[in-house]
């Protein structure tokens, strides 16, 4: 099998290249990657001279770039996305480009080489928020952000390729995952490093705010699983199960790392700012999957993975 992964250089592509590789060492990866601010080399270091291994540097809204690396492709997990809430608030314009038109061109793409499966990454985002119960798959879209609407317009054009030209795309929307790789903008690991140097960490608000948190090898595996197990044509929540109030995983953090309250820093709500997030996975947990890791565990581990790896996230702080 020839697999096409997009955006591999990020936060869960770059996981999940490294798990896909682990687990299925015959198969071939290509990953194509922009490699913009959160595309990063480096975080297939260890893996680029892997003989079933290869990496393109191009953009998903290149046609010609998009048609040369979808060739003898068999599969494409399609994880490249503008992805920061925050920055989608500052400059709109650049997720439609890439979240919608990328999207587009990858679809069209695939279609003329007769993609044998076409998985598409998105977010629980594209629900909006929810005060008491949980998202289900057939739940309404209600994106609030510029980003959230950007992925939920990209799902609906994946939608319609299917409908229209039968082509076999499934989709997964994740809640918000943590691990190893995650760009220091994010929640984790910007509260780590700001306390490794001193500073104190932003929280939104009143920090009341809950996410459902899933460690990023979970998702990769239900992605994974999805795509093998998964029905044509159809979405698949995939959650950890793990509803926590923003300050709590603040918390959580200071005690890890030997500080206290004193660090915590309230800042301004976002805009338009979710005020909780919860996913209905019972779809795709009838199926046989489920979330493997401890959460609490999960956390240290990550915790623990971003203190010891100074020179990974030090240039990046730089930039």
């Amino acid at each position: 099998m020839n697999i096409l992964v997009t955006g591999g250089c990020g936060f869960i592509g770059s996981n999940f290249i490294r798990y896909y590789l682990s687990e299925y060492p015959d198969e071939k990866i290509t990953n194509i990657d922009k490699l913009t601010y959160a595309g990063n080399p480096e975080n297939l270091k260890d893996i680029e001279n892997n003989k079933n291994y290869e990496f393109i540097k191009g953009d998903i809204c290149s046609k010609e770039t998009v048609e040369k690396a979808m060739k003898n492709i068999d599969v494409v997990y399609h994880f490249a996305a503008e992805s920061h809430v925050d920055n989608s608030i500052k400059g709109p314009l650049v997720f439609t480009e890439t979240n919608i038109i990328g999207t587009q061109i990858l679809l069209e793409a695939a279609k003329q080489n007769k993609i044998k499966r076409f998985v598409h990454i998105s977010t629980d985002e594209v629900y909006g928020s929810i005060k008491e119960g949980s998202f289900s798959e057939t739940s309404i879209l209600k994106p609030n952000s510029p980003y959230s609407a950007s992925k939920a317009a990209a799902e609906m054009i994946a939608r319609s390729y299917n409908k229209t030209f039968n082509l076999p795309v499934i989709i997964t929307r994740s809640s918000n995952n943590f691990g190893p790789y995650q760009y220091p903008e994010k929640l984790i690991p910007l509260f780590v490093i700001n306390l490794m140097e001193n500073n104190k960490v932003p929280v939104y608000g009143t920090g009341m705010n809950v996410r459902d948190w899933i460690y990023v090898l979970d998702n990769c595996k239900g992605i994974d699983f999805a795509s093998k197990k998964g029905e044509i044509g159809e979405i698949y929540n995939i959650g950890g199960g793990n509803e926590v109030p923003n300050i709590e995983i603040t918390k959580m953090i200071l005690k890890e790392m030997g500080k206290d309250a004193s660090s915590i820093e309230y800042v301004q709500d976002r805009a338009g700012h979710d005020f909780r997030y919860s996913l209905n996975c019972e779809k795709i947990r009838k199926l046989g999957w489920k979330p493997e890791h401890n959460f609490e565990k999960a956390m240290k581990e990550t915790i623990r993975w971003y203190k010891n790896n100074e020179k990974w996230w030090k240039p990046l702080k730089k930039r």
